[in-house]
C-alpha cells in the first residue's frame, strides 16, 4: 500500500465560472489557472499520481500546452486513473477536504462525491469528502484563495 498528501490552492478571479469537484457553482468569481482550476480534483490527481510515485499533474498536463487550456478537470483525472492502472494500481481510498469560505459548499457534497468518485473509476464509498474555512485568516480566509488537500491510498493489483 502507498499513501500521499498532496494540497492544492488557487486565487480566485473575477470572470471565470468557478468548478470545484467537477461540479459548476453560481459565483461572482471563478479559480485562476490553466485548465478549470478545480483545485479539489488537481489535489485528488497530485495524491494519486505521488502515492504511485510519478511526477506532478503539471508534468502530464503542463500549463504551456495549448491543449490543456480550459480542459475539464474530470478529464485529468480519468487519465491520472488510467494511468495508475496501467502500471498495476487501483485506488482503495480518496479523503479530501476542500477550504473556502464561499461558496457554500455543504449543500453540493454528495454531487461532487459522484462526479469524482465516476472521474476517477472508484466507488462513492471509496471517497471522503468534506468542507471547511479559514475562518477569515490568511487569503483563503479573505476570499482570495480556494485550497484544498487530498489523501490517497493505492495498491498494486
Amino acid at each position: 500500500f502507498r499513501r500521499v498528501l498532496f494540497r492544492s490552492i488557487h486565487r480566485t478571479i473575477a470572470g471565470r465560472p468557478l468548478v470545484l469537484g467537477g461540479i459548476r457553482f453560481e459565483c461572482d468569481f471563478g479559480l485562476d489557472g490553466h485548465s478549470d482550476a478545480d483545485c479539489l480534483t488537481h489535489a485528488i490527481c497530485d495524491a494519486l499520481l505521488g502515492a504511485a510515485g510519478l511526477p506532478d499533474i503539471g508534468h502530464f498536463f503542463p500549463n504551456t500546452d495549448p491543449a490543456y487550456r480550459n480542459i475539464d478537470s474530470q478529464v485529468l483525472l480519468q487519465r491520472v486513473a488510467a494511468e495508475l492502472r496501467q502500471r498495476g494500481f487501483v485506488i482503495v481510498n480518496c479523503d479530501a477536504t476542500l477550504i473556502a469560505e464561499r461558496p457554500k459548499i455543504y449543500p453540493r457534497l454528495a454531487e461532487m462525491k459522484a462526479a469524482l468518485a465516476r472521474s476517477a473509476g472508484i466507488e462513492v464509498a471509496q471517497l471522503g469528502l468534506k468542507a471547511t474555512t479559514n475562518e477569515g485568516s490568511d487569503d483563503i480566509g479573505r476570499g482570495l484563495a480556494i485550497a484544498a488537500h487530498a489523501v490517497a491510498l493505492i495498491s498494486r493489483t
